[in-house]
C-alpha cells in the first residue's frame, strides 16, 4: 500500500497512532504480505493486515468487524529486522495468523505460551516478540528447561549464593535476573518437575526470585515467554502438569502450525534456505518434480528438517537444479509406511490393518507416546486406542 505522499501503509498507520488521540480502527490490504510487516502492523494497532485478492463482500465483512469493535492504540516499536522477517516467511492462512499474534503480543507485557511440534520456530517466534516489544533495547535470554538436569534448574534460574552447594564457589544472579527489564523465554517448559513448577508458579505470581541458599528475595522485572511442544492440556489432566501454573502460562497463546500444514510455504522457505546455502556463483534450484517431492513428504522435523535438508544438497549437488534423487528418502518412522497407492491393491481387510497401523504409529511417534494425546489427535477415545494397540501388538515402549 503506498500513499500519494510516498507513505507505505506502516508509515501511514505509525503516523496516525502518533498524531490521533484516539485513531481509527485500521484495516491494511497490501499485495506483498510478509511476516515483518504483518507483525509490525498489528503492533502498531492494525485491526488488521490482509493480502490481495480480496473480494468485496471479504471487504464488507471487515469494515463491519473494526467499526463494531473499534481497538485501543498500542505503543509503537522499532523497525522489522530482515533476518527475523526471513525466518518468519510464510503466506500462508496459518502462518499469517501467526504473524498477526506475534504483532498483538509484541504491544503487551502478558506472559505468552507458544505451542507448537519440535522444529516449528518456537524460539524465533519469542525472539520476535521481544525485538517488536517496548523490551527490545534490554536482554533476551533463553533457557532449554529439558537440556539442564532438574537438580541445577533452579540455580539456573534464580541464582545462588557462594556456598550453598557444593562447587557453588562463587555467586550466580541466575536467568530471571540477567533478563531484568526484558524478556525470558522458557522453552520446554512442559519437562520441568513438580517440585519445579511450584516454585516457577511462586515467581510469576510474586515477580520475585530467592537464589539457591539465599535468605531473601529479590524483585525481577522481566516478561516471561513459554514453550513447549507437548499438549500441557493432557498433562494437567494427568496430573503431570499444574493447572495453576498452566492458566498463569496461557494468558496468551500462539500456536505454531506443522511444515505440512503450512502448503506452498514450503517451496517458500526451500527456496530462501537455498539462496542463503549456495554459494553466489553457484545457485540452485529446484526442478517441479523436487518440488512436488517436498509437497509430499510429511516433515517430522518441521522447518529445521527442511532447512538441514537444502543446505545438505546445496553442499553436495553439483549441478544448478535439484532433482528428486538428489532430495533422498524422507526419514521413517517405525514400522512400515506403505504408500497411499500400494493400499489400493491390498485386499480389504490387509489395507485397513496397514492403514490403522499407520495411524496409530504417526499418533504415538507426534506425541512421544502420550495415548491421552494420541487418542485426541486421532479423534477417538482411550479405550479405542488401547484395543487398536493391542490387536495391531504395538508396544508403547517404541514410542516411549
Amino acid at each position: 500500500m503506498t500513499t500519494g505522499g510516498g507513505l507505505d501503509g506502516i508509515a501511514v498507520l505509525r503516523r496516525l497512532r502518533e498524531d490521533a488521540d484516539q485513531p481509527p480502527p485500521v484495516v491494511i490490504l497490501t499485495a506483498f504480505a510478509d511476516g515483518a510487516n504483518t507483525i509490525e502492523a498489528m503492533k502498531l494497532g492494525a485491526f488488521d493486515h490482509l493480502s490481495k485478492p480480496l473480494g468485496r463482500e471479504d471487504i464488507r465483512a471487515i469494515v463491519e468487524r473494526a467499526l463494531a469493535r473499534p481497538r485501543a492504540a498500542p505503543r509503537a516499536g522499532g523497525v522489522p529486522d530482515e533476518d527475523e522477517a526471513n525466518a518468519l516467511l510464510g503466506a500462508s492462512p496459518a502462518m499469517r495468523q501467526v504473524q498477526k499474534l506475534i504483532g498483538l503480543a509484541a504491544a503487551g507485557h502478558e506472559t505468552v505460551l507458544i505451542l507448537g511440534e519440535t522444529g516449528t520456530g518456537k524460539e524465533i517466534t519469542a525472539a520476535a516478540i521481544h525485538r517488536h516489544s517496548p523490551r527490545a533495547r534490554r536482554p533476551f535470554v533463553a533457557v532449554n528447561c529439558a537440556a539442564i538436569p532438574a537438580e541445577l534448574l533452579e540455580s539456573e534460574l534464580f541464582g545462588h549464593v557462594r556456598g550453598a552447594f557444593t562447587g557453588a564457589v562463587q555467586p550466580r544472579a541466575g536467568k530471571f535476573r540477567e533478563a531484568e527489564g526484558g524478556t525470558l523465554f522458557l522453552d520446554e517448559i512442559g519437562d520441568m518437575t513438580a517440585p519445579m513448577q511450584a516454585k516457577m508458579l511462586r515467581v510469576l505470581q510474586d515477580r520475585r526470585v530467592t537464589p539457591v541458599g539465599g535468605a531473601g528475595a529479590v524483585q525481577v522485572d522481566v516478561r516471561v515467554l513459554a514453550a513447549t511442544h507437548r499438549d500441557l492440556v493432557s498433562l494437567v489432566e494427568e496430573d503431570r502438569f499444574r493447572e495453576d501454573l498452566f492458566y498463569r502460562l496461557n494468558v496468551l497463546r500462539i500456536e505454531l502450525p506443522p511444515l505440512r500444514e503450512r502448503g506452498s510455504d514450503i517451496l517458500l522457505l526451500a527456496e530462501r534456505f537455498l539462496d542463503r546455502a549456495a554459494a553466489p556463483a553457484a545457485p540452485k534450484r529446484l526442478s517441479a518434480a523436487a518440488a512436488q517431492s517436498l509437497l509430499a513428504q510429511p516433515w517430522r522435523g518441521n522447518v529445521r528438517e527442511l532447512e538441514n535438508l537444502m543446505r545438505r544438497v546445496s553442499r553436495v549437488v553439483r549441478g544448478p537444479v535439484i532433482t528428486p534423487a538428489d532430495l533422498g528418502e524422507p526419514a521413517a518412522s517405525p514400522g512400515s509406511r506403505p504408500a497411499a497407492e500400494d493400499l489400493f491393491t491390498l485386499p480389504w481387510p490387509e489395507a485397513i490393518a496397514r492403514l490403522e497401523q499407520r495411524l496409530l504409529r504417526d499418533a504415538l511417534a507426534a506425541c512421544e507416546g502420550n495415548r491421552t494425546e494420541a487418542a485426541r489427535r486421532l479423534g477417538i477415545r482411550r479405550q479405542l486406542l488401547y484395543a487398536k494397540l493391542k490387536e495391531h501388538g504395538i508396544e508403547l515402549s517404541e514410542h516411549e
